[in-house]
């Protein structure tokens, strides 16, 4: 069973993104990613610092170890997104944030290899995650699910809406995205079967997880959200950031009852 929901869990993401691009115009696409950025942003802040950290330091690893493991992950990430093998996708034009025409086209890569390749060794990162998470604890996999899902939706449409305006048709930019979405079920499964037999590496697995979110949501998701805005649009952002701890907090609570 721990399998199946690790398989449902790393789906559910891809399926979701592609559903919600495939059924929405590019205008409707760019203001879905605006909102749900700050929604993820407190999604994965709530999910590594109320739930995944917690649970790993509730084990016998040392503090000492837990704590090297943390600053190792936020650097392994900050090395993989300068190789551009970590991308997030968010940026796009169109995204008030004033970039040149041509950005899109740039950001996509010639035929779109660089935003399906950085996609899928993050999306497979993302199932080698969840797999983590679901062996330590069902509680604890469906938690990180909701929250790599938060954040894989609006990457996900991100980055299809980069694909569409570099030039690619809908149905090439759809079968990319899917294409990028299946690694993380790829992740999960290999997760599965490797991960499964060292459950005492399981700790330091849920900070390398905790890093992944906190590196996400506070070096690409909360910088995007600090350009000068009306009160009306900083309300809005910080009711959907507030939106995202109130989903990880009600989700924790109703699962552990």
């Amino acid at each position: 069973m721990t399998l199946l929901y690790i398989v449902l869990a790393t789906l559910a993401g891809g399926l979701l993104s592609v559903l919600i691009a495939a059924s929405l115009t590019l205008n409707v696409l760019a203001r879905v990613v605006r909102d749900l950025v700050s929604l993820s942003a407190g999604v994965l802040l709530g999910t590594a610092l109320l739930n995944v950290l917690p649970e790993a330091f509730e084990s016998k690893a040392s503090p000492q170890s837990l704590f090297a493991t943390l600053l190792g992950g936020l650097l392994f990430f900050f090395l993989l997104e300068k190789a551009e093998l970590y991308r997030h996708q968010h940026h796009h034009e169109g995204d008030e944030h004033h970039h040149h025409h041509g950005f899109d086209k740039a950001q996509a890569g010639r035929g779109g290899w660089s935003v399906l390749m950085g996609d899928s060794i993050h999306n497979f990162c993302d199932g080698i995650i969840i797999a983590a998470a679901f062996l330590t604890d069902l509680r604890l996999g469906v938690v990180t699910s909701v929250a790599i899902i938060a954040h894989e939706i609006p990457q996900e449409v991100g980055d299809y809406i980069v694909l569409l305006n570099a030039g690619l048709s809908r149905r090439k930019a759809l079968i990319y995205n899917a294409a990028s979405g299946m690694a993380a079920v790829v992740g999960g499964v290999i997760g599965y079967f490797i991960v499964g037999p060292w459950k005492e590496l399981f700790p330091y697995l849920l900070v390398v997880a905790s890093s992944s979110f906190v590196y996400v949501a506070v070096a690409d998701l909360i910088p995007q959200l600090q350009h000068r805005l009306s009160w009306r649009d900083t309300a809005a952002q910080l009711a959907w950031l507030g939106g995202g701890l109130v989903i990880v907090v009600l989700a924790t609570s109703s699962l552990h009852h």
